[in-house]
């Protein structure tokens, strides 16, 4: 079994602890509007996944192993149990704890994902990024245009640029494309897991977006018999920086029902 990663960990806020659980080339920075939002009501905990932001580097993606990194956060900050909010791979490793650690949760808000395998086009998102010439880079804008030739859309370049940072020895990528690269199937698969979790559980997903169809709805019932899916007309995969309005009212609805009281 891989070692366990001390994820480094931003948080703000007192009140019910919750946890938000980036995606693939995020950081819990990512969450930081919607930490703001909470922070008059939860203790809200943005941690940097393994391989991600500022936690270190490790050659395994497994999401069992990811959980675990979770779990040991929630014990090494005095945390019982939390309320759970992921984004794809974050919605994997958050469905992956609710499964394997189920006394860690409260309630589970999982966005635009299903615990089944993809096959997407994550492979190619790394060969772009690789493409960029980093030492050809005189600003941040450079590497935007260059991403542009592969990547015509604005809000996911802008997303993916968050990983490039400038440091004495010039532009370099934060996250490890390599390595991240090599566990491409790891990361769209999903990992044979017994048992069902019966707590509370939100599915918030992109009407727009191939993630959640009828087999992945299905295998969202057959994990999490309470589950309640909820589409948002017109919205793509990037569902709460599409629609951050929107998606804060519906977590806001579920976490008042759920989670607010315990």
């Amino acid at each position: 079994m891989t070692q366990t990663v001390e994820l480094a960990c931003t948080e703000t806020g007192s009140g019910p602890p919750l946890v938000f659980l980036h995606g693939l080339y995020g950081s819990g920075n990512n969450w930081r509007s919607q930490a703001r939002a909470l922070a008059d009501r939860y203790r809200v905990l943005l941690p940097d996944l393994r391989n991600h932001g500022r936690s270190p580097h490790v050659a395994d993606m497994d999401y069992r192993a990811m959980a675990a990194d979770v779990d040991a956060l929630l014990a090494r900050e005095g945390v019982e149990r939390a309320a759970v909010v992921g984004h794809s791979m974050g919605g994997k490793t958050a469905m992956a704890l609710a499964l394997t650690r189920p006394q860690r949760l409260a309630a589970l808000v999982v966005v635009d994902i299903a615990p089944v395998a993809y096959h997407h086009d994550h492979g190619e998102i790394i060969s772009a990024l690789h493409r960029v010439d980093l030492n050809a880079l005189t600003r941040r804008e450079d590497a935007d245009t260059a991403l542009a030739r592969d990547i015509p859309e604005p809000l996911v370049r802008q997303f993916l640029l968050t990983n490039l940072q400038r440091q004495a020895g010039g532009w370099s990528w934060r996250i490890p494309l390599d390595l991240l690269a090599g566990q491409i199937p790891v990361i769209e698969g999903w990992p044979a897991l017994d048992g069902r979790w019966e707590g509370p559980a939100a599915f918030i997903h992109g009407g727009a977006s191939d993630y959640v169809d009828s087999d992945g709805a299905a295998a969202i019932h057959r994990y999490f018999p309470a589950a309640a899916l909820q589409a948002m007309p017109g919205i793509g995969h990037w569902v709460h920086a599409e629609a951050p309005e929107d998606f804060m009212a519906r977590l806001r609805r579920f976490l008042d029902a759920e989670y607010s009281a315990s």
